[in-house]
């Protein structure tokens, strides 16, 4: 078959005169309008699909000024495997249907993040952002809400004004994780924390000082290493700590690389895990299914978090009001796959 021309592409109108539709009833189909019946929609995207309409992206833009891209500042997420994979999963899942297109920016600290978000937003490159590692008090947040310009991150800030926004229960799965510990005998428990930039350290150390507090049980920050140091350098603090006298009988791993690296510590120091340390680790890929001897741990879904964010983004280019548009992921015991 010849390779269509120019001016031989199928156009709206085309699929108009093959539906017996007016145009303007193939336009809002495409655009999946309920006011449309979902039969005739249906039987228009069909038609759309068979002839190999694509809309032109210019034409649309010259007449609605939006996109129709979605953009996710992506940044490395060394300390979680499979992160990116499994949240693109979710966001595309989440436009299904929605004519919106993602596109994925890498952030690997390279280029300034404001940098990126001005560059994104004066020239119009995207109707809306999605981003990650929030900040206590996030610039990106700042810079967003004063633009008004629709974003959704992963993650929650201690910014004054409200924002669109998508978090875990990181209070939640600390305070599980130690109660699990403790009422498996540990009588000292430890945590490995994020570093102070990122906010969700604030949430495991309130969830884990609420069970020590509860409980009355000793305690332990782990210190030279946070779960963005190499694993190596996890590996190390740990196998220094735990080759001490005193050493806590339980610990806290909130990802899957520190979890590996605290798991190779304790079997290196001759030290049976669940018998002489007992752990929980935060786990995003089911890898710790597979790990012996089994140890503890709690599912942060991120599959679901990333149709959330695409979800509540959809949203808030629509103008749902900011406060309508914030959800904590409640922890689960298994992964939605």
């Amino acid at each position: 078959m010849a390779e269509k021309t120019q001016d031989q592409r199928p156009t709206q109108k085309s699929i108009a005169s093959k539906a017996g539709v007016s145009v303007g009833a193939v336009s809002r189909a495409l655009a999946n309008d309920p006011k449309i019946a979902a039969d005739t929609r249906q039987r228009i995207l069909s038609i759309a699909t068979e002839l190999g309409y694509t809309p032109d992206r210019a034409a649309q833009r010259l007449r609605t000024g939006k996109t129709q891209v979605i953009n996710l500042i992506l940044p490395p997420h060394d300390e979680i495997f499979g992160f990116g994979t499994s949240i693109i999963r979710g966001i595309t899942r989440g436009l299904e249907g929605s004519g919106y297109h993602l596109v994925v920016t890498p952030d690997f600290g390279a280029d300034d993040h404001g940098d990126v978000l001005t560059r994104i937003v004066k020239n119009k490159l995207a109707d809306g952002i999605l981003f990650s590692r929030t900040e206590p008090n996030d610039p990106r947040v700042r810079y967003l809400s004063e633009a008004n310009f629709p974003f959704v991150s992963h993650g929650r800030t201690e910014l004054a004004t409200p924002h669109a926004y998508v978090d875990y229960d990181n209070f939640g799965f600390a305070y599980e994780a130690a109660l699990r510990m403790i009422q498996k005998g540990a009588d000292k428990i430890a945590i490995l924390l994020p570093p102070s930039t990122l906010t969700f350290r604030q949430h495991l150390l309130h969830g884990f000082m609420t069970a020590v507090r509860e409980t009355g049980v000793a305690f332990e920050i782990i210190e030279g290493a946070t779960l963005e140091s190499s694993a190596e350098q996890i590996e190390t603090a740990i196998s220094e700590r735990f080759a001490k006298a005193h050493r806590p009988n339980g610990l806290i791993l909130p990802g899957e690389v520190s979890g590996l690296a605290a798991l190779a510590a304790i079997q290196d120091l001759e030290l049976t895990p669940e018998k002489d340390v007992r752990m929980v680790v935060k786990q995003t890929s089911g890898l710790f299914d597979l790990t012996r001897p089994k140890v503890g741990s709690i599912y942060e879904d991120l599959a679901t978090a990333g149709f959330q964010m695409a979800t509540l983004l959809r949203k808030r280019i629509d103008n749902a009001p900011i406060e309508s548009l914030q959800y904590v992921q409640p922890i689960s015991q298994a992964p939605n796959r």
